[in-house]
């Protein structure tokens, strides 16, 4: 990734930090919970009421990625 492309990232990130904190303390709040084997939910509800949802397992590679996003704050 090119260095502007990097700032314009880090940028975007601040912003929705910003205009979101909930969903940052809520991962700071469960941070703990995340372990092989722990399932990950999330839903998109559509203005017009459609609802969507996925939901993940976590595995040994995940956990490996979660642990690097976590040394990186």
């Amino acid at each position: 990734m090119n260095p502007m492309d990097m700032m314009k990232l880090t940028n975007s990130m601040k912003k929705f930090q910003e205009n979101h904190p909930k969903i940052f303390s809520f991962f700071a709040a469960t941070r703990d919970d995340y372990k092989e084997g722990s399932v990950i939910e999330i839903s998109v509800t559509a203005p017009g009421g459609e609802k969507k949802t996925a939901n993940l397992k976590l595995n040994a590679d995940d956990m490996e990625a979660i642990e690097m996003l976590k040394n990186m704050r």
